[in-house]
């Protein structure tokens, strides 16, 4: 069963690389640019190195929660609004992103929220550390980026045997769809250097609105319908 999980979590993130190029890319060619052109792909080794390992502690994390845990199914009915919810956001956020081509202000860097946040003493004190300790650490952190297809791997990884198996889930995920944030920030960079950036922009953000939105509505439908499908079952039964 595992290797048939990790397979799938390997489709899945070749099926879904152009996805995640269209939502991550830009953000990761901007996080390896810090190093500079000469040790771009050095930074850009150093993110992905840090992506895969936070989101196998994800999947590792995931599985020993779903083994460990046998209120889980009880817990499920307290959780579902929440998630709900996150995916009516989401699909919000997309519908945004796809009319406006940009981010909502409370997004945005120059927002009150933002400003505070980046002049906070650990934002500064990461900011003193070397291009590939930064883009390491953000690689990491991107285990909790808001995103219905990571939720989508995460789900698998919940059905592996244990916490080394949902690693190696989330791990086989991370790699596959690296190629993808690999390559999408090189045809980024690509499209710069050739004065059609503000034009890509536009576009790319219009994409990942359209993506987004399009994976929740996806997830939303279809934990919808499973649970109209166990109500009528049971209205059978």
């Amino acid at each position: 069963m595992d290797v048939a999980l990790v397979t799938s979590a390997l489709l899945m993130g070749l099926a879904g690389g152009p996805h995640c190029a269209a939502m991550c890319g830009a953000a990761h060619g901007a996080i390896a640019q810090q190093g500079g052109k000469a040790r771009f792909t050095e930074t850009m080794l150093a993110l992905q190195a840090g992506r895969v390992a936070g989101y196998a502690a994800a999947g590792a994390l995931m599985a020993a929660s779903v083994a460990s845990l046998g209120v889980m199914q009880e817990a499920a009915p307290l959780l579902r609004p929440l998630w709900t919810m996150a995916q009516v956001g989401a699909i919000a956020l997309g519908v945004w992103l796809a009319w406006k081509a940009r981010a909502p202000a409370w997004l945005s860097l120059t927002s009150r929220p933002a400003t505070r946040l980046l002049n906070a003493q650990p934002i500064r004190v990461f900011r003193r550390l070397p291009a590939g300790a930064r883009a390491g650490l953000a690689g990491a952190c991107w285990a909790v980026v808001p995103c219905g297809l990571l939720q989508s791997a995460l789900l698998i990884a919940a059905l592996a045997s244990g916490p080394l198996q949902g690693a190696a889930v989330m791990t086989a995920f991370a790699v596959a769809s690296a190629i993808s944030l690999w390559l999408g920030p090189r045809l980024w960079l690509l499209l710069r250097w050739r004065g059609g950036a503000d034009e890509a922009a536009s576009v790319s953000v219009r994409l990942a609105g359209l993506l987004l939105a399009g994976s929740s509505t996806f997830a939303l439908s279809h934990g919808l319908g499973s649970a109209i499908a166990q109500w009528c079952r049971a209205v059978v039964a």
